[in-house]
């Protein structure tokens, strides 16, 4: 007989009428986080077709498995929490700076590298926590929602490889994508409020099917069924592409060291021990390794379902592990992630820049809570000064080796997260400015 369990606690079974919703609830809060990054990459790469389908595919495939492997750990890999982990919006601006300059194949390379990376990372947790206090994370995060805006205003105004680009159609859908999701998301309470950008993005897609922007030829070619071959698109390993994404891997993993705090914080009044912290930053890693063998992208937490569970406090594994199971189904389906692609660029564009701006709110957040002394304000202003300032300008770092350009000049979250570090590292603390004072004596 199963065990009877409370939706409180992380073990036991509970009544299926309750984990159904409750675990759809975490699929809805997590879609479009899965699904977004697939077809910007895809935009980005030139992918069309069959393509398009299965780089959606997989990632849903690799969300499910990799959730599946937090929540019953193999070994040392694994947090064995009630962790939703998938492909994420966090690494967009690097992914789309390899594929500009490169290809997909080279975005898989750099993702192997960067996948180990993590894992070394959660080997050695305890000592690589200290440089990465939140004044250096928070410092990440804003530059990484920064750093997203241009992309999201570019979809909102139809994708620059479209014919209409700009156009006031394109405009339209987006406008009310967007103001779908602001009604949603402030006015409404409950799953409702937690699904805003889902619902947002549905009642644009509606509008945008109604001016007969959506081809459905797609669709129909695709199959009932597919596995995913491995390989699919191939890997390619580029030096600089992948000290990016070694760079990023790291940065994310500290994220995934907040969001497993805020769940067992949220859900269970504890903080998380180093095994479970460790094991979650692996699994982070292996993941995206298994991952890119299939052509999926780069996995982390999410950070929206961890916001579901600070609220409702429900942690037990079957909520998650039915949530993970509907999208390990739905990877399964060719013509569900081929309905997925047709989803217009102003639409998506339209939906993420309120994502966009919620990630750059998240890390200003974090870089306050610290105060902002003249030290704090000096690491952040310069460090994001600095990562903004050189992307901005094309052809800065054009007198420099071409590996340069693509590492530094491509994204500005690498350049601002080095500076944070070097700076957060070398200023000096007011504790360190107060003794250096008292040494000095009376001037």
């Amino acid at each position: 007989m199963a065990n009877k369990g409370s939706l409180f606690q992380m073990e036991g079974v509970p009544p299926l009428g309750q984990v159904v919703p409750l675990g759809m609830q975490h699929v809805v809060a997590a879609i479009v986080g899965v699904v977004t990054p697939a077809l910007l990459v895809s935009n980005t790469c030139g992918l069309e077709g069959a393509d398009r389908t299965i780089l959606v595919q997989v990632s849903l495939l690799i969300t499910a498995l990799t959730t599946l492997l937090q929540l019953y750990p193999l070994g040392r890999v694994g947090a064995g929490l009630p962790v939703i982990m998938g492909v994420s919006f966090a690494y967009v601006p690097t992914l789309l700076a390899i594929g500009g300059q490169f290809d997909l194949p080279t975005i898989l390379g750099a993702q192997i590298v960067g996948g180990i990376v993590a894992i070394i990372f959660g080997i050695f947790l305890k000592q690589l926590r200290v440089f990465f206090p939140p004044l250096v994370t928070g410092t990440v995060i804003f530059t990484i929602g920064l750093s997203l805006y241009p992309t999201a205003v570019r979809y909102m105004a139809g994708g620059a490889a479209s014919d209409s680009f700009g156009s006031p159609k394109n405009w339209l859908v987006a406008i009310i994508t967007l103001a779908v999701v602001i009604f949603f998301n402030h006015f409404t309470k409950g799953t409702a409020k937690l699904a805003a950008i889902l619902i947002g993005m549905v009642a644009g897609y509606i509008v945008a099917l109604a001016m007969g922007m959506i081809n459905f030829d797609s669709v129909r070619a695709a199959p009932y069924f597919q596995v995913v071959a491995p390989l699919h698109f191939g890997i390619k390993f580029n030096i600089s592409a992948c000290i990016s994404m070694a760079i990023m891997y790291v940065v994310n993993s500290v994220q995934t060291i907040g969001d497993l705090s805020s769940t067992t914080l949220g859900g269970m009044d504890r903080v998380p021990t180093d095994r479970e912290l460790s094991g979650g930053i692996m699994a982070q890693g292996f993941g995206s390794v298994v991952g890119a063998f299939f052509g999926a992208l780069p996995t982390a937490s999410y950070s929206q379902n961890v916001g579901i569970i600070t609220v409702n406090r429900v942690v037990n594994k079957m909520v998650f592990l039915f949530a993970s199971g509907v999208l390990l189904v739905a990877g399964f389906i060719p013509k569900f992630a081929s309905a997925l692609t047709t989803i217009p660029q102003s639409v998506i564009g339209g939906a993420t820049i309120s994502v966009f701006a919620t990630i750059t709110m998240t890390g200003m957040r974090m870089i306050t809570s610290d105060g902002l002394t003249p030290r704090n304000v000096a690491v952040v202003g310069l460090a994001v000064a600095l990562g903004v300032g050189v992307t901005s300008v094309p052809g800065c770092l054009g007198g420099f080796p071409a590996w340069v350009t693509t590492v530094f000049g491509s994204s500005s979250v690498v350049i601002a997260t080095l500076a944070a570090i070097l700076l957060n590292q070398i200023l000096p603390r007011p504790e360190q400015a107060k003794e250096a004072e008292n040494e000095a004596g009376p001037a």
